[in-house]
């Protein structure tokens, strides 16, 4: 599972999922990305699923790049736990995704292949997600 080797502070606060992402919200690496369509926290489970989903039907074929890392903790109190005595302790990790990022991409296979896994990485994901290509944002930021 993807989290940080370590970090300064282990608890964070939730924040808020407002607007729209500002960064990473462009093809940098592969042909095509998968693009959050709305907003969520993703979390390193689902990350490393939608992973294995994509390699698993290229079979090993092409190249996959990661664009989103959990590194938001989520805290969880135990169960049957009286409130008070502070906030819990760490329990897993989330990407904090707006719509617009990119958070996969992929190169190295054909387009109906990078749609397909693509297609399957996206059921993994809490999320509605789209299928972009390089060209298709390109001529988008041009006009």
């Amino acid at each position: 599972m993807l989290m940080p080797k370590r970090v300064k502070y282990r608890r964070v606060q939730r924040g808020r999922l407002k607007g729209k992402a500002l960064r990473g919200n462009t093809i940098s690496n592969g042909s095509y990305g998968l693009v959050a369509a709305e907003p969520a926290w993703i979390t390193s489970n689902q990350i490393e699923a939608a992973r294995i989903a994509m390699t698993r039907y290229v079979k090993r074929g092409g190249q996959v790049w990661i664009k989103i890392f959990p590194d938001k903790p989520i805290t969880e109190k135990p169960a049957e736990t009286r409130m008070g005595s502070g906030k819990g302790s760490p329990e897993y990790w989330v990407a904090v995704v707006k719509p617009g990022r990119v958070m996969f991409e992929m190169d190295g296979v054909t387009e109906e292949q990078a749609k397909e896994a693509m297609r399957l990485a996206s059921n993994k994901l809490p999320i509605k997600c789209k299928f972009v290509k390089k060209e298709e944002q390109v001529a988008a930021e041009e006009v």
